[in-house]
Parts: C-alpha cells; structure tokens; sequence
C-alpha cells in the first residue's frame, strides 16, 4: 500500500461523512466550523456502519465528495504554478481527473471505516481557514492525529486534511511537480497520465 493510499484510509472518514449534512451559515468561527466537522464525522458513522451495499455505499459517498469538497480548490492547488499555464480545457479535464481519482481513493476502502471512532480536539483560525484537531481511532490501528481544513472564507467546505503532521493536498502537489518535471513541465503528459490511471482503475 502507498504511502498516499495509507494517508487516505486515516483521512478519508471526514470526506465520506461530508454528504449528509445540512450546511451551516459559516465556518469562519472556529467553533462553528469544529460543530460542522463533528457533525459530519458522526454522519460518517452511520454512512459507514449503515446496512447498505458496498456499491450503493460507494455511489452515495460520491456525491457526498461532490457536494460538501471543493474540489475544484484543492485540484487547482495540486497543480500549482503548472496551472496558470494550462488551458481552460486542460484546467477543466485535470479537475475532472482529478475527482474521478479522489473519488476512487475515499470509495474503494469503505469497509475498512467500519467501527471507526473519533475525539474532538481544538478548533483554530488560520489565513483563510479553520483547522480542527481530532483523533481518529480505527480497529486494530494506533490512533491517528488528523487536522480537517475547513474554509474559513464562506461556506464550510473540506479543502484540506492533514494526517499525523501530513498534508494530503500539498504531497499531492509535490507528486505531481516531481513527474512534471520529469516530462518536460508539460501539463498535458500529466492528463494523459491521470487518463491512463482511470482508464487501469
């Protein structure tokens, strides 16, 4: 399993257990946004020990991606300065891609969520958003320290998480400079590469 991929499985139960929730005015207080992110963890809960199918599990936690991540955001900020050189259709394709395997890292593991748990910690302003502090327990694993990064600036949405000191979108980011520059700073071998990914997925 990948360094990524492990990063994910700590990460992924706040993304999954963004879909059910009902929006909160703003997230710019730290208290609020602390609510909304012990909200949707409890959600998860029950999206993960609910008696759905796997697939059915899998359908729903996509559209819970789509509606309560910015995924746009977090996408433009992985591809960081490649991304005022790509076109408008390179920038539209690469989010697309993008979502397609953000979707495939937080859905294939669902089961392993199963009796996860977790215990709030303290909530705190930053720039542009809230990082709020949570230890998340899952079975037979040691507990994990996960920040969930909430913006700050308008409507709560999960931009980034940050497992045990790790940020998710900036090593994302740093994958995708090292294989551009390894393919000639071209933005397009990266889309092809992404195609290629979905397509074996």
């Amino acid at each position: 399993m990948s360094m990524i991929t492990r990063r994910l499985l700590v990460a992924a139960p706040a993304l999954l257990g963004i879909a059910a929730l009902a929006r909160p005015a703003r997230a710019a207080d730290p208290d609020a946004a602390a609510s909304f992110v012990d909200t949707m963890l409890r959600e998860l809960l029950a999206i993960a020990n609910g008696s759905g199918t796997l697939e059915a599990k899998r359908a729903a936690l996509a559209k819970v991606v789509d509606a309560r991540v910015n995924v746009e955001a977090v996408a433009r900020f992985c591809l960081g300065r490649f991304w005022r050189t790509a076109s408008a259709p390179q920038q539209a394709e690469f989010t697309q891609l993008f979502r397609r395997w953000l979707i495939r890292s937080v859905t294939e593991k669902v089961g392993e969520y199963q009796g996860v748990t977790y215990t709030m910690g303290k909530a705190a302003r930053r720039e542009a958003d809230v990082a709020v502090a949570t230890i998340v327990n899952r079975p037979g694993n040691a507990p994990n320290k996960v920040d969930w990064v909430v913006d700050a600036e308008g409507l709560p949405m999960v931009i980034d998480v940050i497992a045990e000191g790790t940020s998710l979108r900036l090593t994302q980011r740093s994958d995708y400079a090292a294989f551009m520059s390894r393919n000639g700073n071209n933005v397009q071998a990266l889309i092809d590469a992404l195609k290629q990914q979905a397509a074996a997925g």
